[in-house]
Formats: C-alpha cells, sequence, structure tokens
C-alpha cells in the first residue's frame, strides 16, 4: 500500500517536472526573448518619438513648431500631439499667423473664356506627374469643363455612411473622379454621408444655408466657369452655380494668388481644383504623410496651380479623403490606412 501510494507521488512530481522544463524549452525561450526584444525596441521608438516632438514643440525654431502644430492640426486622428503641448488659445494663435490671408473677392462671371492655343481635342484629358522638394502629386487637365459634375450621395446624415471614390466614378459612369467638400468627421471616424456647408447639384441647393455665408463654395455655373469665393446658398444660386461643393481657402481669384502666411497650412495630402483661362479644369492630387511624399503647404499648391495656368482656384478637402480616379483606376497613392474613405461628394469627369 505504501510503496503505491508511493509511486503516485513520484508519478505526480514527474509530471510536474515535464510541465515545468516544457515551460523551460529552447522554443519558449527564443520566444519570450523576441518578444522582450520587440518591446523593448517599441519602448525605444515611442521615448525616441516623445523626445523629437518635445523637442520640436519646446525648441529654438517656432517655424519647425509652427509647422508640427499646422501639420498635425488638419489630421483627424494626430490633434491631440499638438495639444499635449499647447493649449487650444495657443494653437489658435499659431493656426491663424500661418494660414491664407482671409479675402472676400468672387470669382468675376463677367470674364469670357479666351481662345486656347492648344491643337489637342476639345475632349482632351492629360494626366500629369507633379512635384516639389517635400511632394509628388497628379494633375489631371480636362480641356471641356462642361464635362465637370458633382456627384453626391443618395441619401445626407450622420449616420449614413457615404460613398467610395471608385463607386462615385463607376455610380456615374465617369471617366475620372476627385474627392469633394467638407463632411462631418468627429475623431476622424465619421462614416461620411453628411456634408458641411453649401452643396449644388444639377442648379438645386441639396445642402446648406440659404441666408448665412460662412463657407467657401467652389463649384461651376451654366457657363461652366468654376466660381470660387464665400457666400451663402442663395448667392450662390444667383451666380447661377449648377454644381458645387464647400471648403477652402481660395487659393486664386481673377488670376490673383492669395497671400499665405508662414507655413500656410502645414505639410499634408491635397486635393485642388482650378480653371484656366481658356476653360481648362486643373484637377490636383497631392499625396502625404507617406516616405515618397510627406505632403504640401498651401504655398506650394497655389505655386503648382500657377504654374499650370490657373486663373481660379481653391483647396477642397485633403488628408486621408485625397483621391484620384482616372478610366476605373486610383492613380494617387492615399494617405488612409483603410482604403478610400466614404465620402458625401465628389467631382467627377463625365
Amino acid at each position: 500500500m505504501t510503496t503505491e501510494i508511493m509511486q503516485r507521488k513520484n508519478k505526480r512530481f514527474a509530471e510536474i517536472r515535464e510541465r515545468k522544463q516544457g515551460r523551460g524549452s529552447p522554443v519558449r525561450r527564443t520566444i519570450l526573448r523576441c518578444l522582450a526584444v520587440i518591446g523593448t525596441l517599441l519602448l525605444s521608438i515611442l521615448i525616441f518619438l516623445f523626445g523629437a516632438i518635445t523637442m520640436i514643440c519646446r525648441g529654438p525654431s517656432p517655424t519647425v513648431r509652427d509647422l508640427f502644430v499646422t501639420t498635425v492640426m488638419e489630421t483627424s486622428a494626430a490633434k491631440f500631439l499638438a495639444h499635449m503641448y499647447f493649449s487650444d488659445d495657443e494653437i489658435r494663435v499659431i493656426q491663424l499667423k500661418n494660414a491664407v490671408v482671409d479675402i472676400q473677392e468672387v470669382t468675376d462671371t463677367s470674364v469670357e473664356f479666351i481662345q486656347s492655343d492648344s491643337v489637342l481635342p476639345k475632349d482632351t484629358i492629360e494626366l500629369l506627374e507633379v512635384g516639389g522638394s517635400t511632394f509628388k502629386g497628379k494633375m489631371l487637365i480636362v480641356h471641356d469643363p462642361s464635362r465637370i459634375r458633382v456627384a453626391t450621395a443618395p441619401v445626407f446624415g450622420k449616420d449614413i455612411d457615404g460613398v467610395r471614390m471608385e463607386d462615385f466614378v463607376k455610380n456615374e459612369k465617369a471617366t475620372a473622379g476627385i474627392n469633394g467638400g467638407a463632411f462631418y468627421d468627429e475623431n476622424g471616424v465619421g462614416r461620411g454621408g453628411m456634408p458641411l456647408g453649401v452643396v449644388i447639384k444639377d442648379s438645386k441647393l441639396v445642402n446648406g444655408s440659404l441666408n448665412t455665408a460662412d463657407s467657401v463654395v467652389i463649384g461651376f455655373d451654366q457657363s461652366n466657369k468654376l466660381i470660387v469665393g464665400k457666400m451663402s446658398g442663395q448667392e450662390a444660386l444667383d451666380l447661377k452655380l449648377r454644381d458645387a461643393v464647400s471648403f477652402g481657402p481660395v487659393f486664386i481669384v481673377n488670376g490673383k494668388p492669395v497671400d499665405v502666411a508662414g507655413t500656410g497650412g502645414g505639410l499634408n495630402p491635397r486635393t485642388v481644383i482650378g480653371q484656366r483661362a481658356d476653360g481648362a479644369v486643373l484637377m490636383l492630387v497631392i499625396d502625404g504623410r507617406q516616405a515618397h511624399s510627406i505632403g504640401a503647404s498651401y504655398k506650394d499648391c497655389i505655386d503648382v496651380m500657377m504654374q499650370y495656368g490657373a486663373i481660379n482656384a481653391a483647396n477642397l478637402d485633403g488628408g486621408s479623403s485625397s483621391m484620384m480616379i482616372y478610366n476605373g483606376e486610383v492613380v494617387n497613392v492615399s494617405a488612409s490606412l483603410y482604403g478610400s474613405r466614404k465620402l458625401p461628394t465628389a467631382f467627377i469627369v463625365k
């Protein structure tokens, strides 16, 4: 009897010893060491980034500080980095002194298109590469402005999904498209179904106020002229806008580029629409927040649009929304980690 008890105890001890040895097996030890190395590496990276951001925000260069703040404040998800170091009032001061100078001028609708020197057919669309010291992007030149239309989600609402750019183009049987105007996007997780400001489609006001001129309106009138400027919904309708969205700021109006103070909005992905004196429409999308292209400032965008002959131009929604579709393909590199965003509006080329 005693022998049986001793055998059972010895067996249990052996099982416990085997389990302990299993926990300390070479494979397990290797895995634990790898995890420890990875954890240490991640912690080191976080400490380095925190130190770098602290140096930027508290260091000797106000220009670098302002560039950082204006850049992250244009993102949906990284605004907290600025708020870690600065109060709301301090951030507001930095933004105000590094922005486009506000103007009240609106596109002069009496100016007629000039005769183009181009030998290209009227239905030509050109896709060109653009670039600068901190950015790369694509420029789409649509020679016939009557082909530009605003596409909208079927229904608007904060709790309704918007439409992806690929689907806007596909649903409208369009040749090309770029993202459009502002939309409700709380903390960067909005569903993309609720536009902000004036939206006009087929000469009807489908969103925004008739009487409050609180947003920059960007759209085309019945004569296919690009009209940009701050106005109410009623003023936009009075100017006979047929298709329009709201965003801003205005970059060029009546041939004159606006003044840009300081770092001008930071370096970010951008979407811009403009028009040449001959009526050709310029659609610019710039990549950002990536190794090949950090992003562009407002001044960069103005310089590119002026270089390509824009007489009127304005900034559209940018960041992770920036996207260009041409011939069924996404031709830029989106900053979004989750694919194309759902949006309430887009400019398309029929």
